[in-house]
């Protein structure tokens, strides 16, 4: 089935993109693509998210390559392909292709709205945080870790079995536990059921912070005076985990609020004014094992678990896209997993 490969999909993306022009499949050798586009011989090659990693990784293979083809080239993946004088094209109808004669560049039409498949649930995305951050994939170390019924924790670990996330090494005994296959393929899918998920809601704050990891710890003391567990995520977060930006922006804290008049009242408890284009983005945790899983590495910011803020920082365009890569890097070092069998 053509249309269903990687093949396949260059072929529909340039249709998309050159709608006017016949796009024919001449070769394909070693992951490259020999298209003829009208008169122009164009090479594609597939590359699987359209991150800025992929499109690196494929610029430095030694097989040349006129063209780079994703299912949606994010921000950051462009500014890659352009900076290596490197052409693209995505699923959506973008491009910027300039090739011979052949001089592309489309917008495309805007990305449709995923709906999360119903299996992806919270229950589902804490999990897939806890695992990332080094729990063992059983029933027992994820209740503990996350604070989630044992229910809820079986139906999430067999999802992601099922999804080909986690897997075991024997049907039965004592090899047969469950273990994260590939931590870069469920950071990727846990990534892409956040930025599909319903937005959280939040408050845009006003405040005028000049050391904001040292401000954000101080605001964040005003909510443990009131009980109230809170995390800083993004750019705020990467910041203490993996430093790599010098400007710290956008600025986001999660607090633990039940409902948007709560996160109202935490606004008030930490003396904060809601201000419309305010610095501030002040969000309630997606989850209460989101807000158990946070930690504090450096004793004093406390922070969202790093899969979350990984998948924060890619919402937040180029510069958050280059800084979530670092994190990801950082973080998905070999490591020892906690929690018990």
């Amino acid at each position: 089935m053509l249309e269903r490969s990687p093949n396949g999909r260059i072929v529909a993306a340039l249709r998309r993109a050159v709608p006017t022009v016949d796009v024919d499949l001449k070769s394909a050798r070693d992951g490259v693509v020999e298209l003829a586009v009208g008169a122009t011989t164009i090479r594609a090659r597939w590359v699987e998210r359209g991150w800025p990693r992929e499109v690196r990784a494929a610029l430095a293979s030694p097989l040349g390559t006129d063209i780079l083809v994703a299912p949606g080239m994010s921000p950051g993946a462009r500014e890659a392909a352009r900076a290596a004088g490197v052409g693209w094209a995505d699923e959506t109808g973008a491009a910027e292709i300039a090739v011979g004669s052949l001089v592309v560049v489309r917008d495309g039409a805007p990305p449709a709205r995923r709906v999360v498949p119903r299996s992806w649930t919270p229950a589902a995305l804490s999990v897939a945080e806890a695992l990332l951050v080094g729990v063992r994939a059983s029933v027992s170390a994820v209740v503990a870790a996350t604070g989630l019924s044992v229910g809820a924790s079986t139906s999430a670990l067999r999802f992601l079995t099922e999804e080909g996330l986690l897997v075991a090494d024997a049907a039965r005994g004592r090899n047969s536990a469950r273990r994260v296959g590939d931590p870069d393929l469920l950071l990727s899918a846990y990534a892409g059921a956040v930025a599909d998920a319903k937005p959280v809601w939040g408050l845009r704050l006003g405040v005028l912070w000049r050391a904001p990891v040292e401000d954000a710890v101080a605001v964040g003391r005003r909510w443990e005076a009131h009980g109230r567990g809170w995390a800083a995520t993004g750019a705020l977060a990467a910041a203490v985990l993996a430093p790599v930006q010098t400007e710290i922006a956008p600025l986001v804290l999660y607090v633990v609020a039940g409902s948007v008049s709560d996160l109202h009242v935490a606004a008030a408890e930490a003396s904060l004014l809601e201000i419309d284009g305010g610095r501030l983005l002040l969000r309630a945790f997606a989850s209460p094992a989101t807000a158990r899983l946070s930690t504090r590495p450096d004793g004093g910011l406390s922070c969202a678990p790093w899969p979350r803020v990984f998948a924060d920082l890619r919402a937040a365009g180029v510069r958050g896209e280059d800084a979530a890569e670092h994190l990801r890097e950082r973080m998905l070092a070999p490591a020892t997993p906690r929690g018990g069998r």
